[in-house]
């Protein structure tokens, strides 16, 4: 594939108005200026924002304007797309506080320096300004029955279940986003269409102008299973590149090809080969080692990629133990330094009940031995494991 047809085609669901009307404009000398937005309900940006910022990175090689949108506005209401209850509101501090690293997180695969240099952008400097006025003026070009035919808004009703005011005006906020910086083309998941066609229609209303949108596919296994903490698969651009490794391998195997596609800028007929492996009966960890692998070389680079690799085959494929265990002193008495409580000061639990219920599935072992007494004390010195990801040393205070 050429660099353009990367970006016209490679992961994307959808051009609006067409592929056809975009190419017209990007065939031409014209430069255009396009943006994906990122708000920080958290302080992480994960794998599934790499794909968007992997589709801007496609559009700055080809010389065109990125811009990487802050969302600190709209981030302290949150985009209320799929979720089935109002979200809770966050401050303007905490905000402030979720995005102090993304710039950092985006540029592990955007370039904010040198020729081209992607532009930060936050939209609290417009939205701040909105005054009533303006927002009668925004919401009249649209009606209260394009926004009740949302998915998740019909649902809720029918479930009986709230919808805030506010969360029919978050579509608007994010459409202003685009008139405000005057964009050409706004890029993001399938699951944001309808916040992006906002932004297409008072580009239209307001200031006459065509803005295209493109969509990208989601990062979801053969059943349809996004990416989410809660199966598992939430992979965080400050993970480090271990934990990412491990993360990936635990993908479902129906996730592998589309991860390649979507979260890789591995070649497109190497990926066809794996897709073809996989389907004669080829052993998924193997193809899903290759993709780990890629993922951290992106994010990182190529020696990190092999020292995680390297880690992965040792520490889990080989159950050996890693070179760098990380050491934990504890403070409270060896008497009263039950694995219980061991496992929740370490950070390997959230609550004493977790770490029992860690216990109770034989999840937790002592210098390799599993440990079913939720009071076994460890000696001092000793390797503590819980799963595949947690393991440290445990030392008391005073006998290091």
């Amino acid at each position: 594939m050429s660099d353009l047809e990367t970006a016209l085609k490679r992961g994307v669901e959808k051009i609006y108005p067409s592929e056809e009307e975009l190419r017209k404009v990007l065939d031409t000398d014209k430069k255009i200026t396009l943006y994906c937005g990122y708000d920080p309900t958290a302080p992480d940006l994960h794998l599934g924002h790499a794909i968007t910022l992997l589709k801007l990175a496609d559009f700055q090689k080809l010389g065109h304007k990125v811009i990487f949108l802050i969302g600190d506005f709209t981030g302290m209401i949150g985009d209320p797309t799929d979720k089935s209850a109002t979200r809770v509101k966050l401050t303007r501090e905490q905000v402030e506080e979720n995005a102090k690293t993304f710039k950092d997180q985006g540029g592990k695969i955007l370039n904010f320096g040198g020729t081209n240099s992607a532009e930060v952008k936050f939209n609290s400097e417009w939205n701040d300004k909105v005054t009533f006025r303006d927002l009668i003026e925004i919401a009249s070009h649209f009606t209260v029955q394009q926004m009740i035919e949302r998915d998740m808004f019909d649902k809720r009703i029918k479930e009986n279940k709230p919808i805030s005011l506010h969360e029919f005006l978050y579509p608007l906020m994010q459409g202003y986003d685009s008139v405000a910086m005057n964009v050409d083309l706004e890029i993001g998941g399938s699951d944001q269409t309808f916040n992006m066609l906002a932004g297409r229609t008072l580009m239209k209303q307001l200031k006459g102008k065509e803005k295209f949108v493109l969509t990208l596919q989601l990062l979801e296994d053969d059943q349809g299973r996004k990416m989410s903490k809660s199966e598992g698969s939430f992979i965080s651009l400050r993970d480090n590149p271990n934990d990412m490794y491990a993360k990936v391998m635990a993908f479902p195997d129906g996730m592998i090809t589309k991860a390649f596609i979507l979260c890789t800028r591995v070649e497109e007929a190497r990926v066809e080969q794996y897709d073809q492996q996989l389907k004669s009966g080829e052993n998924p960890i193997n193809v899903k080692k290759i993709l780990a692998y890629e993922v951290i070389k992106l994010l990182n680079n190529e020696h990190v990629a092999k020292e995680a690799q390297e880690n992965f085959e040792s520490v889990v494929q080989r159950k050996e133990l890693p070179s760098n265990i990380p050491v934990i002193t504890l403070s409270t008495p060896k008497s009263v330094a039950t694995i219980t409580n061991i496992l929740v000061s370490a950070n390997f639990a959230g609550s004493n009940s977790e770490a029992r219920r860690l216990i109770s599935q034989g999840s937790v072992s002592d210098d390799g031995e599993k440990i079913t007494d939720f009071n076994f004390i460890p000696e001092s010195g000793s390797i503590i494991k819980s799963g595949k990801k947690h393991i440290a040393k445990i030392v008391y205070k005073g006998e290091q």
